[in-house]
């Protein structure tokens, strides 16, 4: 399993009200809440993001409320994998059950620019900055979460 793309960079404790403001939580449509991330810290997020293009983060990444709807949001708008330094527990879970992959990296997480082109394999944890050559080594999933993420989500890997 792996992912690709251009990178959006964000800063440090980047919350849920921040990656889908409370205003939009009163609908269920992945596609709505997609059209909303990330828009209070740049308001263009939505018309620059590309399937596949990956999110990058500094310390404390989902802090906040609990709510599904922010890595609903950041999947349904075609992010492929979240780094960050580090995640806010529950958002870290609530990702993985969404089937988002998201992966901790210190120093992939403050040295990738924004609009680098990032590859990430997931078997290995081997993060690579192809602009700049660069590499990484974040923990890799362990194979009960990859089934998890490959599969979609928590409950669908429960279902299959």
């Amino acid at each position: 399993m792996n992912a690709k793309g251009r990178v959006h960079k964000f800063g440090d404790n980047v919350d849920t009200d921040v990656i889908i403001p409370a205003r939009y939580l009163n609908t269920a449509s992945h596609k709505e809440l997609a059209a909303h991330c990330m828009e209070d810290i740049d308001a263009q997020f939505v018309n620059k993001v590309q399937e596949g293009d990956i999110m990058v983060a500094e310390k404390n990444f989902g802090c906040g409320s609990s709510r599904e709807h922010a890595p609903i949001a950041i999947k349904a708008s075609g992010i492929s994998c979240v780094i960050a330094s580090t995640f806010a527990r529950i958002f870290y879970r609530n990702a993985i059950n969404i089937g988002l992959p998201i992966l901790e990296c210190d120093d992939a997480a403050r040295e990738i620019r924004d609009g680098d082109t990032v590859s990430v394999n997931f078997d290995t944890g081997v993060i690579t900055d192809e602009t700049t050559g660069k590499t990484y080594q974040a923990e890799p999933f362990p194979a009960f979460i990859q089934n998890i993420i490959s599969k979609g989500g928590l409950i669908h890997s429960i279902l299959d």
